[in-house]
């Protein structure tokens, strides 16, 4: 047992002794059983690990969030490095057309969990809520920031060549090939997009729009 899942359980046992009468989860699709242990991505499938303790627990109610792959990675970890070319941009082990990657505002997740507490009995009870502002490729982040002044390319590269680009660069990298095979919230995408758009009618945030708000070039000097 990782160390995460073994801290979640004990978070769950404490919010039961505690009385909480609603426990929100945050989740991720569990990437090992979909690829039948091809695929080890622990920050998606340890998470998962734990949802059948959350719903074993017996909370008055619970409510899985899924959380999408956030515009602010794009700001932070995954901000475009420099290419052996000389331009700006991203190695991807992955078709970068491949618009497979549910992408959000990590606002957007908190605008669900509130909703997900405001619903109370009018959400089914340990219902799934996937968080997506949209279904993007690594071609549609590039363009879009193209269309703002950027100059940002996107190179495919082989698994192995990725896999030594920095700490971490293997899990990046079967994430991202879970997500060509499956998409990236897997096969009951639709159904848990859908039963997030239900809750909240308001669109999420493209990001079109958040780069335009975030992520515009800097005035030259």
């Amino acid at each position: 047992m990782s160390r995460e899942v073994e801290l979640a359980n004990a978070a769950v046992r404490t919010a039961r002794a505690a009385a909480v009468d609603h426990l929100v989860w945050s989740t991720l699709p569990d990437i090992e059983k979909y690829t039948r242990g091809r695929l080890k991505v622990p920050h998606f499938s340890d998470k998962a690990r734990v949802d059948a303790a959350v719903a074993a627990a017996g909370f008055l109610r619970h409510t899985f969030v899924q959380a999408p792959f956030y515009f602010q990675n794009l700001l932070g970890p995954l901000k475009p490095q420099a290419l052996h070319d000389g331009h700006l941009g991203w190695r991807v082990a992955m078709d970068p057309a491949a618009r497979v990657i549910d992408a959000a505002d990590v606002a957007d997740v908190g605008r669900t969990v509130a909703a997900a507490f405001g619903a109370r009995d009018k959400l089914a009870n340990g219902s799934y809520l996937a968080v997506s502002g949209g279904v993007y490729s690594w071609n549609d982040f590039a363009s879009a920031l193209n269309a703002l002044g950027h100059d940002l390319y996107v190179h495919r590269v082989s698994p192995d060549a990725f896999d030594v680009g920095f700490p971490g660069a293997r899990e990046a990298r079967e994430m991202f090939e879970y997500c060509e095979a499956f998409t990236y919230f897997g096969p009951e995408r639709e159904k848990r997009i859908s039963a997030t758009s239900a809750l909240i009618p308001q669109r999420f945030i493209g990001f079109d729009e958040w780069a335009r708000r975030h992520m515009m070039p800097r005035a030259a000097p």
